[in-house]
């Protein structure tokens, strides 16, 4: 619930939608005090990530009818105050469904990291009362998480549909060590019962076809889950959602909507798939008798790359795709009609050279400078058939994900420099998100007319702002519920069907656990703060390795010590700091040594006096490794 308290506590937090570039970060770095750096270390990153920022406090409302096993508990485990990683548990009585299995990608303190899941921790042990799994939409940060932990989860029987299930099966495919999946084909208009669950599945515009919001029925209450949506009058390839059905569905009376919030401070409405296609088809007659043209945009954004195949058609071109998870996706939409394309229009990278430059699109990814994806791979000479020339045309149909500003800004530098045309979404309106703004929340709003909303898939401050929109709409300030990741909800609306009838809600006094599980490799899980902590401390100040060898007769150090340093000083340039770090050595061992050597304190003593002396020479806190062998 939103209090006037938590507001003004809203307004002078910080948000994880503050993200700087990791250029940014070390500038900033660079711009304060040294020493302020000791106590982030020992203090901050010691806690697990979901305790850095202290939750606000909310009031525990009590339960005033109904016991606790009436109610509908909704346990989101990711998807809440950050964007991806999506999954949510709802939970009657002995009856478990999850929506969505998603991934997330690694922060700027995450170093190494590839993926990030969701903590499952709250399901163990309950796998026999999951009845069923069910996936809003084909997008990695909705289904990517499935092959790491549908195994943890009792690999449930999963519903989705077509193109989805495709995707899902693909991805799944990957990973031939794993069962093969039990997954479900249903329809925009099915019902199905997953115990005393009834979900009902209806058509919402996004970025990708098949996307679609649930209509959740128990004897508790209703909800109502948009999943990841637009509303699109013209969209590509599929019809618009049916707003009088939308409409029907409120008339039969909603406790919750759990809505789509990404878009939530974005005024106005989220741009139309035709206008898109107006505007790409600008650059594509500039094109014309010019150069190639190659176009950049997420592997997933299945509508973008069907307009720039008809394009490509109306104007001549020949298609060439490039890029292992964009080839992989198109190949499925294809099996499932949802991508139209004719069979002599796409060739193979190999025959590029077979035809006039003017003549070929070049489909890839790269839109936010991977170092090895396709398109920096072509701006850096590397790329093994693409060489760029003047007058080539490169498109830019996505926005930059928060954090990638300056990689983005310095692979269109190149671009310019190369002589190559570079259209993005800041100059034209070459990318439209999937996302509802804000005029289209409020729509959906009116439609299902709900007694409580809980604003769902994005950054905090988003969620905050979808819940102001409710209050806009009508919805009582205290059934706007702003939760958090591993927050537990209690629903009871058993007159759910009664508009009139008061909504009972309230978060549980306990919470589940939530951090994120990270992946590294094969690992999954095993990489926790004090490694990334670690890791965080080798990229910003290198690490220091000291080998000294103890007399085991004497006690005394054998010899000079050897130093290794990387990513801290350069040996050769401070032959005077490490003739001093070498006496420091021999000093604390011959005065601290006693007999038997307790090889740990010696080690740990090492550890902090030759640390704090090279912070008072240098004000920088490597590694410090020492090694200590007795001969």
């Amino acid at each position: 619930m939103i209090t006037e308290e938590n507001k003004v506590q809203l307004t002078s937090a910080k948000t994880p939608a503050d993200k700087q570039s990791n250029t940014q970060r070390l500038e900033s770095q660079q711009m304060r005090p040294r020493r302020s750096r000791a106590p982030r270390y020992k203090d901050r990153r010691d806690l697990p990530r979901s305790r850095r920022l202290a939750p606000i406090e909310r009031p525990q409302r009590q339960e005033s009818t109904g016991a606790l096993d009436e109610t509908i508990k909704i346990i989101p485990l990711g998807g809440l105050g950050e964007v991806g990683r999506n999954m949510c548990v709802l939970e009657y009585k002995n009856d478990i469904m999850i929506i969505d299995v998603g991934f997330g990608f690694p922060e700027e303190d995450m170093p190494g990291i590839d993926y990030t899941l969701p903590n499952i921790a709250y399901l163990d042990g309950k796998q026999d009362r999951i009845r069923g799994i069910v996936l809003t939409h084909g997008h990695m940060d909705h289904i990517g998480g499935i092959p790491y932990l549908i195994n943890r989860l009792g690999n449930p029987t999963i519903y989705a549909m077509n193109l989805t299930r495709g995707l899902a099966i693909k991805r799944h495919q990957e990973f031939p060590h794993l069962p093969e999946l039990d997954i479900n084909l249903v329809h925009t208009g099915e019902i199905i019962h997953l115990g005393a669950f009834e979900i009902e599945f209806f058509h919402v515009n996004h970025n990708i076809p098949d996307d679609t919001a649930l209509i959740i029925t128990t004897p508790a209450g209703r909800i109502v889950h948009t999943a990841d949506f637009k509303f699109d009058p013209e969209p590509l390839n599929e019809k618009p959602a049916d707003l009088n059905f939308i409409k029907s569905i409120g008339d039969r009376g909603v406790s919750l909507l759990m809505s789509d919030s990404t878009g939530a401070e974005k005024d106005g409405k989220s741009i139309s798939e035709s206008v898109i296609q107006e505007n790409l088809e600008k650059i594509f007659e500039e094109s014309s008798g010019g150069g190639m043209i190659l176009a950049a945009t997420f592997s997933s954004i299945i509508n973008r790359i069907q307009q720039l195949i008809t394009l490509s058609e109306k104007y001549g071109r020949k298609v060439v795709f490039d890029g292992f998870s964009l080839k992989s996706n198109v190949e499925i939409a294809k099996e499932f009609n949802q991508i139209s394309i004719k069979k002599e229009t796409q060739i193979p990278i190999t025959e590029i050279d077979r035809y006039p430059r003017s003549k070929i699109t070049l489909i890839g990814t790269g839109a936010q400078g991977e170092d090895r994806a396709v398109l920096m791979r072509i701006a850096s000479g590397e790329h093994r058939h693409v060489r760029l020339q003047k007058k080539d045309a490169i498109i830019f149909s996505s926005s930059v994900i928060p954090g990638n500003e300056r990689t983005v800004q310095r692979l269109k530098d190149l671009l310019y420099r190369m002589g190559a045309r570079v259209y993005d979404y800041n100059m034209m309106d070459i990318h439209a998100s999937g996302h509802a703004y804000r005029d289209d929340l409020k729509q959906m709003m009116r439609l299902i007319r709900p007694k409580a909303l809980m604003p769902i898939h994005g950054q905090y401050s988003m969620m905050v702002n979808h819940g102001y929109l409710g209050g806009q709409e009508g919805i009582k300030e205290e059934n706007i519920i702003i939760a958090d990741n591993g927050s537990i909800i209690h629903i009871s609306d058993p007159k759910f069907t009664d508009q009139k009838a008061p909504i009972n809600w309230w978060f549980d006094k306990k919470t589940v656990p939530s951090d994120s599980v990270m992946v590294d490799g094969l690992g999954i899980g095993d990489i926790g703060n004090v490694v990334l902590r670690d890791r965080q401390v080798l990229a910003e100040d290198g690490m220091f390795v000291i080998v000294a060898l103890i007399d085991s007769k004497t006690g005394r150090v054998r010899g000079s010590p050897d130093i290794i340093s990387r990513g801290f000083v350069y040996l050769k340039e401070n032959k005077e700091l490490l003739m001093q770090v070498r006496k420091k050595v021999r000093f604390v061992i011959e005065r601290k040594t006693t007999r038997p050597i307790n090889w740990v304190d010696l080690k740990d003593l090492l550890r902090d006096e030759i640390g704090l002396f090279l912070f008072q020479k240098t004000e920088r806190r490597p590694m410090v490794l020492p090694v200590v062998i007795e001969i």
